[in-house]
């Protein structure tokens, strides 16, 4: 048996689309999963599920995640800024569409949330690309991509501490 830790799955909980499919992957592997938010949620009373309230400070569900973030967690989180932070500790971290980061991705990402902060400050969204603005709705296939990467990454990691 290894020393490495069994897997752990934090959610960035506030305006998840993922909840359902993180509690079916969850249970099927028996693997804890924390969701965190600033607000209560209504989740099943089960043992491998942890409900954390933080305060409605600015970042305050990212500071929890990130604090218990490391290389046996699977963080959710759709959070740009919270993945790095999380990558950074050698935590796996997927986006709720299903898009796994990395570490060879992450500051190509950051920038392109820079320059679209900047635009929107500037009142120029979506106008200079000449589309519509916004993130594109989630889809089933996001959904089904994301089931698939969630399940790849809590085998992976009880693979690791097997």
């Amino acid at each position: 048996m290894s020393d490495t830790p069994l897997p752990t799955i934090l959610v960035d909980a506030d305006a998840c689309p993922v909840k359902e499919e993180v509690m079916k992957v969850g249970f099927r592997y028996s693997v804890p999963m924390v969701f965190v938010a600033n607000t209560g949620l209504r989740l099943p009373r089960h043992g491998l599920i942890s409900m954390v309230t933080v305060s409605d400070a600015f970042d305050a569900a990212d500071a929890e995640i990130a604090g218990r973030a490391d290389e046996s967690a699977i963080v959710v989180t759709a959070d740009i800024l919270l993945a790095d932070q999380c990558l950074k500790v050698g935590a796996s971290v997927i986006n709720p569409n299903g898009k796994t980061f990395t570490a060879d991705m992450i500051g190509s990402a950051i920038a392109a949330r820079a320059i679209m902060n900047d635009l929107r400050g500037a009142g120029d969204q979506g106008e200079l690309a000449g589309r519509a603005t916004g993130a594109p709705a989630f889809s089933k296939a996001d959904r089904s991509r994301f089931l698939q990467a969630l399940d790849q990454g809590v085998v992976r990691l009880k693979n690791q501490a097997s």
